[in-house]
């Protein structure tokens, strides 16, 4: 299936108080960054660069492989998450940093060949946990290429 990508993918239009760069994000429970809603690689990347600990490595390279993957993904953060898809489109995973993980969200998970490990309670969500050192990278872009050819989720 052919997918439109975005111009906009790398610009952000999010709101004035998320553009306050000398302000450090607050971190949930877990760990997860506090970040405002918004658009483009730039509220993409402040949520990565508040990532604690090894999760920041992690999160960039999580960040990078997608977009080796699928030049021109469109990127936003929403509840406090990185969304992956295409605009208008919908979104194939997203990325959340847990205390000892970070879970991956395959949104077509039981879609993708061979299914990522972790099973939901949504029916076509599988989930990847990938903890300090864990990562299979090589399959991570697998799936990655997979679920991007599949119908996005709109949330």
């Amino acid at each position: 299936m052919a997918r439109k990508v975005s111009k906009k993918s790398t610009k952000s239009s999010q709101s004035p108080s998320a553009a306050k760069s000398s302000q450090k994000p607050k971190l949930l429970s877990g760990g997860n960054p506090q970040i405002a809603k918004g658009y483009g690689a730039e509220p993409v990347q402040a949520y990565i660069a508040a990532m604690p600990e090894w999760k920041r490595e992690l999160g960039e390279r999580l960040d990078a492989a997608i977009e080796r993957a699928v030049p021109g993904v469109y990127k936003a953060v929403k509840w406090n998450t990185p969304f992956y898809g295409f605009e208008g489109q919908g979104w194939f995973l997203g990325f959340h940093c847990f205390a000892k993980y970070i879970k991956v969200s395959f949104f077509r998970g039981t879609s993708l060949r061979p299914l990522p490990p972790g099973t939901s309670k949504q029916s076509e969500v599988r989930y990847l946990d990938i903890r300090e050192g864990e990562f299979d990278e090589s399959q991570f872009v697998a799936w990655v290429k997979q679920a991007a050819k599949l119908p996005g989720v709109k949330l």
